[in-house]
């Protein structure tokens, strides 16, 4: 048999066509970057050769076949390439003795790929080449995005390997279905206590996630239930690794340590303990039975209350290796994360700071973990916030493999409800350099690329080679709505996230680009719109949230959205600013404060100590100034507090003039979603706005230079209002309601009214005939539908309804919300009437009205 016929090649014809969309062709956004609609070339070939038998190479010649085509027709297996123009898929081992000529000098490593051109005689072929079945899925992909964004495909020579092993996604899915953290439906992995029985979505997502190089995904809750590993679980768990295998995604769970106890019913679960061993051995062995390609485990532990080795006085060395050396066997690895840290804090210690723990936890067992054990680190040493340092563990662990922990799911950046493109952020922090000695970025460091230190004398052969692996793993949480995230715009940091664990180098601009043309099309106008609003959209959302490392000033006792600026304070989760009458931000210093610098090494703490070297954008996250300090850029810190946050809120309406420019351009479906989305965060924008100034203008006392805060002309509050049946409450916490109050509904029905022109308590609302836009400040909490009308001289507006689904039941700044009524024709003495009715707990909460005069 000669080395052609030993290989067994599939073939399909498809026809290239141009399938025409409308400029308004209704979409949900469910097929994200993948669309095909408006995919053409005419430099490929009508005939896609699938080589081998592995069911992956199937999978990417099928993708294919329906990208560009849309009519897969198999002709079966043949031995011999054929004679005229082809595409070739297929692995190093099946392609070489094809095309002998072919130098392994181009061969790619791991999951990597190889697109080569070669002619044959007459026949050209388009070869998409992996070193694994995994690899030529992914040279598929990258060949039909590159002629998704109009780029010259007719001839390829481009070599590929992802920059590490690791490129996981995390879902924190709860097996009752629903999704912590989560903020677009429900769990498409698990419902009622048991996997779905339609995991028709997740073969999509795992679609989605190969198309971007994604390699593993763990589907539950880090908080995890021990039943997941439970002996009746695992069938299950085995049927959506079925649904991953065909597109390279490997399941991986987070488990318990306390799992030998509640599930084995052993007395312990101390991991050093022969019976505690045995069970994790006996488990992850019948996972494997069921599931030979298994990913492994990823463990929270001794964290907000989660089970670790610390109850039995061990470390996270002993207990991570006792799991990973029953692992190892099988090819699975342990991610161990970095979360560790304690949430009882005293407050009134000044030494005490939530950001050292996972450097003061981790740091003295470097080297002593098993080479499958990687130590997955927060991007930063607190908890996923707008802006914070890359964590100093980075640079302390050179004999321990590193994964960076980043989160898609906006816990703490508006949760999908606010525009906050995250890829510049993820930049910063990649590009971080630890000066640690030899190539030590963060991105290096995690790929497993930094160059090795001296190792100790009693080093191991083994011990040599940790730190050598490593890679990404991201919080993601797609749930059951259409559009996978909830915001049609936010799968811009899925595929954002998927492409720099690919290639950490890619720049921010690149990205953009790329991901706007594959999910909107290559229109100009589209894709200039886009792309400027998603690279200003992290530092907008920054600026009316808390800019100069304040964080995001977020209520972090409750839901993590709306701004609760004291929650952070005298408790004991450590996510304090220290706030006083006399200025802000946490001593994180050496000589004076909690000593967190002194985790960066002599080079690196240069950039953060004194105060002269540090940046303005983490000034108050690594000191506590005067509110007269004067920064870089010349302002005082609370000016700068107010302008920031001023010229933040402007910049998000900004957004929506932007996003309107499209209209006709973009599909009705998703311009509409996207359109009220924007709007909304304009309006939630001015609550954070106003709670913050408000805030810190009343304990500075300083005033604000251009005289806007504590002054809104254009305001009448509800309690000044003329009130039927409305009474006035007020607002906690009190700077997230205009002048800390509001009014509330006990009835079937109430109103609160005003004469426009006219003077309300001694307080002039001189007004001109004219038009105007008319906001009203409500609330729209989750446990209720009210409905409101807006009238002047008693001819109605518009109605809505407070029916959105936001995080809490209270009047606050989780609720606080904006409808607005442009192009309204007002005259001084007019009338102007909301009329409120409640549901069930939810009271028509009202909190002011203000004309805004139309530009």
């Amino acid at each position: 048999m000669s080395r052609c016929e030993c290989s067994r090649i599939r073939l399909a014809h498809f026809l290239c066509v141009l399938l025409v969309v409308p400029a308004c062709f209704a979409e949900t956004g469910a097929e994200a970057w993948l669309r095909y609609h408006d995919l053409k070339t005419t430099s490929l070939p009508t005939l896609v050769a699938a080589v081998g038998n592995s069911e992956l190479v199937h999978a990417a010649g099928n993708e294919l076949v329906h990208a560009l085509g849309n009519r897969p027709k198999a002709e079966g297996a043949v031995t011999q390439i054929p004679s005229k123009d082809a595409c070739v898929l297929g692995t190093w081992k099946d392609v070489h003795p094809l095309f002998p000529e072919l130098s392994p000098v181009r061969v790619p490593r791991g999951d990597g790929f190889w697109l080569k051109t070669v002619r044959r005689g007459s026949a050209r072929y388009w070869l998409i080449v992996g070193h694994n079945a995994r690899g030529v899925l992914y040279g598929t992909f990258s060949l039909l995005e590159r002629i998704a964004q109009q780029k010259d495909v007719s001839t390829l020579d481009d070599s590929q390997t992802p920059s590490a092993p690791i490129r996981w996604v995390s879902e924190w899915d709860n097996l009752d279905g629903s999704i912590e953290r989560g903020y677009a439906g429900r769990s498409i992995f698990f419902d009622n206590g048991s996997v779905r029985s339609d995991l028709t979505r997740v073969g999509q997502y795992a679609r989605l996630l190969a198309s971007i190089g994604i390699n593993g995904c763990s589907i539950n809750n880090v908080n995890a239930s021990p039943r997941i590993v439970a002996p009746e679980f695992i069938p299950q768990l085995a049927r959506v690794a079925d649904v991953f295998r065909p597109w390279g995604v490997k399941l991986a769970v987070s488990v318990d340590m306390s799992s030998p106890m509640v599930v084995g019913g052993l007395k312990t679960f101390d991991t050093l303990d022969p019976q505690v061993a045995a069970w994790w051995k006996q488990t992850t062995d019948e996972i494997y039975k069921a599931i030979p390609d298994f990913g492994g485990f990823v463990v929270k532990a001794d964290s907000e209350g989660r089970s670790g080795p610390s109850q039995y006085g061990r470390s996270a060395s002993d207990a991570a290796n006792v799991i990973a050396r029953v692992l190892k066997p099988h090819g699975g690895i342990l991610l161990y994360r970095a979360f560790v840290y304690n949430h009882h804090l005293d407050w009134n210690d000044p030494k005490a700071d939530r950001a050292k723990a996972a450097y003061a936890y981790f740091h003295p067992w470097d080297g002593k973990f098993d080479e499958n054990v990687v130590i997955q680190i927060k991007y930063g040493p607190i908890d996923f916030q707008v802006r914070e340092p890359a964590s100093p563990l980075f640079g302390a662990m050179p004999h321990t493999s590193a994964a960076i922990e980043l989160q898609v799911t906006q816990e703490y950046l508006g949760q999908q409800r606010h525009l906050v493109f995250l890829v510049p952020m993820w930049k910063e922090i990649l590009d971080f350099d630890m000066h640690v000695g030899g190539v030590t970025r963060v991105k290096d460091i995690v790929s497993g690329r930094q160059n090795p230190l001296p190792q100790r004398a009693q080093s191991s052969t083994e011990e040599r080679h940790r730190g050598t692996t490593g890679g990404f793993n991201a919080v993601v949480n797609v749930g059951m709505d259409e559009n996978w995230l909830g915001h049609p715009l936010a799968m811009a940091n899925l595929y954002g996230y998927g492409r720099l664990a690919w290639n950490p180098n890619l720049g921010s601009e690149q990205i953009v680009d790329e991901w706007i043309r594959l999910t909107f099309g290559s229109s100009p106008p589209v894709v200039n719109t886009i792309s400027k609003m998603l690279l200003s959209s992290w530092h907008i959302y920054e600026s009316y949230t808390g800019p100069l490392g304040l964080q995001t000033l977020t209520d972090i006792t409750g839901p993590h959205y709306g701004p609760g600026i004291e929650s952070s304070e005298n408790n004991g989760w450590g996510q304090w600013h220290r706030a006083d009458a006399k200025g802000v931000g946490m001593d994180r210093t050496i000589a004076t404060g909690t000593g967190f610098i002194g985790q960066y090494s002599p080079a690196g703490r240069k950039n953060y100590e004194p105060v002269e070297n540090c940046p303005d954008d983490l000034l108050l996250f690594m000191h506590h100034v005067p509110y007269t300090y004067v920064l870089h850029s010349g302002k005082t810190v609370i000016q700068y507090l107010y302008d920031s946050h001023y010229e933040g809120a402007e910049q998000a309406a900004g957004l929506v003039q932007q996003w309107k420019a499209l209209n006709r351009q973009i599909d009705d479906e998703r311009y509409a979603e996207t359109l009220k989305l924007l709007e909304y965060q304009a309006g939630h924008a001015i609550v954070w706005r106003d709670a913050v100034v408000n805030y810190f203008h009343k304990l500075s006392g300083i005033e604000d230079a251009q005289g806007r805060v504590g002054h809104n002309p254009s305001r009448v509050e509800a309690e000044e209002m003329k009130l039927e049946a409305y009474a006035p409450v007020e607002v906690t916490p009190w700077e997230t309601a205009s002048g800390g109050k509001a009014v509330a509904c006990a009835q079937s029905s109430c109103t609160a009214s005003f004469r426009f022109g006219a003077d309300l308590e001694g307080r002039p609302y001189i007004r001109e005939t004219g038009t105007y836009d008319i906001a009203v400040q409500y609330f729209d909490q989750n446990n209720g539908v009210s409905h409101f009308e807006l009238l002047v001289n008693d001819r109605s507006i518009g109605t809505w309804a407070a029916d959105d689904h936001l995080p809490s039941d209270k009047m606050n700044g989780h609720t606080a919300t904006r409808h607005v009524f442009e192009g309204v024709d007002l005259r001084s003495g007019d009338t102007l009437k909301v009329v409120g009715r409640p549901d069930v707990g939810e009271p028509a909460g009202l909190d002011y009205i203000e004309a805004l005069p139309q530009q």
